[in-house]
């Protein structure tokens, strides 16, 4: 066994593998960039190397230094977690080239299922059902229309590299083609380097399940069942679970044996996923999946196989790159139970899901035990940064049965509270008590089916908005622990009751209030607007304060109001009758018109990529542009994009 192992990867991956590795005897080596260098992953890390500047191009991505960095600090092996060169056969062969080992597949296995249509030409020799459409070389816009149409609108026009949902667009109107066929192309360039797509049949119903496989280098493979990830918004999973709901055994057996098939096809040695795509429509049917593709490392959801199994997927890893055999027979792998597991982002559910950054100034989740496990990169205190991807947690719960691992699902995302950043958290709490979702009714296009009435936002009730302006007036909680006598007389003030003026913001909605303190070390507050009182102790609620804001936490939503100071009335001026704001941190791509340009509403001006994603930002009124950002610009979240020139806004 290794002694020592380089963590190619930063965030809740390392630390998940940095944990199973201190179990095991084995030091750990982190690798950071100059936005990383306080992360909690290097915290963890016996040991840690800086290895660039922020972005993942001249950091994470640059295998040469990370490769220095292992044969600097003495590791043996290289763990590639998941993303950046995890599934990069020609970064494997750079480690082996130095001696060291790679905590993954061949470079020959990578290769094999690394591009789309050269995997599923691969799959159809061996056996293993494929979807129908175009997996073809030819990438002429001429022959791919054709295909579209030969295969039948709606269709899919897929990157042939990658995944995640990056280079990926449904097409329902052969009008269309041509433009979301550039997109898309633009797309994939941005996220893969390669713009190649191949184009399938959409299917009506779809639902995506995906077999955890695992080999070795002695010629064993098996299956460690199945994982349900069809709960996804812009092909990307939001919430996974083991195993799959309305699963028979006849679907199971044909669906694994085709998993456990693929993978000895291509001698596959460690963690891999075999992904399907299901026609649904009438059920799960034994002759309904086909192959979508297959990744080469260790799955961000692999959590839920490990609750379901008992396996620590990460110790086999390292036991199979270590030249041992697999530790269970086929035989010896039973399933137990059910698994949850939900990726937490600080993104805004509300705005389209657009991711977020922020300080994380209030961290809290529930307890950890057998039952329920919180994998995360980050601690209070932490940043999200606008270089990597937002997700600041995986939340991932166990129970008997699918029932009971829900409603504890449910009661952990109520329990997960985090204020600085907007976070997904009350669209998944949402998502879990959807009646559809609660009795296993999924598909990938459920939650876009079901996403206005899943992100919508209520607002904070009269009582939430008085906590809000209790706490922003700086009125203590009770005393914890008695020590301070001072504590017990928070509202105490000589001769008259102490009476403070309060101020908070929801959105663009102002409360004025009241707050005067009693003798019993309570709070009167009173709400202007209504002349509504309440009668609150500061702690009377999952409520934090942090740096000019307040956080009340309530059924899985997190109202944050703005504490303003009422003796500031200076605000910010509105730059939305005048021009629009970047809606999140990112590139700008595309400009598509000049200062000068008479503009109409809903007009595309530019495009915005941010997480390797492609964003129109359109025209929200009629104008002309006296000024437009331009291409290649790096954006924060708020920067004006455009002004329009004030004469020409409508009356």
């Amino acid at each position: 066994m290794f002694t020592k192992i380089l963590i190619a990867n930063r965030g809740e991956i390392a630390v998940r593998v940095m944990r199973t590795a201190r179990r095991m005897g084995i030091s750990t080596v982190a690798v950071y960039s100059d936005a990383d260098a306080g992360a909690l992953h290097v915290r963890e890390a016996d040991e840690a190397v800086h290895i660039g500047a922020a972005p993942v191009g001249e950091s994470y991505l640059v295998a040469d230094r990370i490769i220095e960095a292992a044969l600097e600090t003495g590791a043996e092996a290289v763990h590639p977690g998941y993303g950046f060169l995890s599934e990069n056969p020609g970064f494997v062969d750079q480690v082996e080239a130095a001696g060291l080992v790679f905590i993954g597949p061949s470079s020959a296995s990578i290769r094999a299922m690394g591009l789309k249509d050269a995997a599923k030409r691969l799959m159809e020799k061996a056996g293993v059902p494929v979807v129908p459409g175009y997996h073809g070389e030819d990438q002429g816009l001429v022959l791919l229309a054709g295909k579209a149409k030969e295969i039948g609108y709606p269709v899919l026009i897929k990157a042939r590299a990658g995944g995640g949902g990056k280079g990926m667009r449904r097409v329902e109107d052969p009008e269309k083609f041509a433009e979301e066929l550039a997109s898309a192309k633009r797309e994939a360039k941005a996220a893969f380097g390669d713009d190649a797509v191949l184009i399938e049949k959409y299917v009506d119903k779809p639902r995506h399940i995906e077999v955890q496989v695992f080999g070795d280098n002695h010629g064993n493979a098996v299956h460690l069942y199945e994982r349900d990830c069809s709960a996804q918004r812009r092909h990307q999973k939001v919430i996974e679970e083991a195993p799959a709901p309305g699963m028979t055994p006849k679907m199971r057996a044909a669906m694994t044996l085709a998993a456990v098939k693929a993978a000895k096809a291509i001698n596959y040695s460690g963690a891999g996923t075999i992904e399907f795509i299901v026609d649904a429509s009438a059920g799960l049917v034994a002759d309904r999946f086909w192959f979508m593709e297959m990744n080469t490392r260790l799955q961000v959801e692999h959590p839920v196989t490990e609750m379901v199994t008992g396996v620590d997927l990460v110790e086999w890893q390292l036991r199979v790159a270590a030249g041992e055999p697999l530790p269970l027979t086929q035989e010896e792998i039973s399933l137990t139970g059910h698994a949850f597991e939900a990726r937490i982002y600080a993104e805004d559910a509300a705005r389209g899901f657009l991711p977020a950054t922020g300080t994380l100034h209030h961290l809290e989740f529930p307890a950890q035990s057998p039952a329920l496990r919180v994998e995360t990169g980050v601690a209070t205190g932490d940043a999200i940064s606008p270089f990597y991807d937002p997700m600041i947690a995986k939340l991932v719960v166990h129970g008997v049965d699918r029932t009971s691992a829900l409603d504890a699902f449910d009661e952990a995302l109520d329990a997960t509270r985090i204020a600085g950043s907007v976070t997904n958290i009350a669209f998944l709490a949402a998502l879990a008590r959807d009646p559809a979702f609660r009795t296993g009714d999924v598909d990938t296009g459920m939650i876009a089916r079901r996403q206005e009435a899943l992100v919508e936002t209520p607002e904070p009730d009269p009582r939430t908005i008085a906590l809000a302006a209790l706490v922003a007036s700086g009125a203590k909680a009770r005393a914890r622990d008695g020590n301070d006598p001072w504590d017990s007389v928070a509202a105490y003030a000589h001769y008259n009751a102490l009476i403070r003026q309060v101020v908070v913001s929801f959105g663009d909605v102002q409360s004025g209030a009241r707050v005067k303190g009693r003798a019993d070390g309570r709070f009167d507050v009173t709400l202007e607007a209504t002349n509504r009182s309440f009668t609150l102790h500061a702690d009377d609620g999952a409520v934090v304060r942090w740096p000019g804001h307040v956080t009340v936490f309530g059924h899985g939503h997190a109202f944050t109001f703005e504490a303003n100071d009422p003796l500031d009335a200076a605000r910010e001026a509105d730059v939305s009758a005048h021009g629009m704001r970047a809606p999140m941190p990112g590139l700008v791509k595309i400009v598509r018109v000049a200062a000068g340009d008479a503009v109409v509403k809903g007009q595309p001006l530019l495009v915005l990529e941010a997480m390797k994603m492609e964003h129109t930002i359109a025209a929200a009124q009629d104008g002309v542009v006296e000024e437009i950002v331009s291409e290649g610009a790096q954006v924060s979240d708020g920067m004006v994009l455009v002004r329009f020139a004030e004469a020409d806004l409508p009356a």
